[in-house]
């Protein structure tokens, strides 16, 4: 009799052992169903759950905080175009709109330095292009596409020294870069140098 006691308790006790296990897993359903459910449609009452609503606008509002500051798109940008003109002897710089008419600012090496020969150097292209940038910037300009031309011709073909810092300078005052172009005028066959028959004469 004794053992048939003792083995009624531990039949009692694995069928509760089940029961609750069976209620535990239920349990757990019910919390990811609520979880994973949708948000009420805006003509109905709102939730009383506050752990089912807070989830949903959690993933709704971080891609919105997530994004970078360089996800700006290219429509956000006010562009410009700078005409830069860069021989041996001087670098001018000219900012216009995109059509071309309308100058927005212009500065070139010989408004920043004193001397001839200083007017090509780096030093002078790179004050000429933060002149430009802070006039532009106060313009609202944010992008600017570069178009750098050599004087071409019978002359260089080549851009100065200046063409470089000048594209350097603008990038770190805060300006997007758009494209570059080289527009130098290549003759098709050639044009006559200055001098005449027995050359220039010194």
């Amino acid at each position: 009799m004794v053992s048939d006691d003792v083995e009624k308790k531990e039949e009692v006790k694995v069928a509760e052992e089940a029961t609750k296990h069976v209620h535990a897993k239920e349990h757990k359903h019910v919390e990811v169903v609520a979880k994973e459910a949708p948000e009420a449609k805006s003509g109905s009452a709102p939730s009383q759950e506050v752990g089912t609503a807070a989830p949903v606008t959690a993933v709704a509002t971080a891609p919105a905080a997530a994004l970078p500051p360089r996800a700006m798109a290219r429509r956000d940008y006010k562009w410009a175009v700078c005409h830069v003109f860069s021989s041996k002897n001087d670098t001018i710089l000219t900012v216009t709109d995109l059509s071309g008419a309308e100058t927005l600012a212009k500065a070139s090496g010989g408004m920043i330095v004193k001397a001839d020969r200083e007017e090509g150097k780096p030093y002078a292209a790179m004050q000429a292009a933060a002149k430009v940038a802070n006039e532009v910037k106060n313009r609202g300009i944010t992008g600017l596409h570069i178009r750098i031309r050599a004087p071409g011709g019978h002359g260089a073909k080549t851009p100065g020294a200046g063409a470089q810092s000048v594209v350097r300078s603008l990038a770190r005052m805060g300006l997007r870069i758009g494209k570059i172009e080289d527009v130098t005028p290549t003759p098709t066959d050639t044009t006559k140098r200055p001098g005449g028959r027995r050359g220039r004469r010194v």
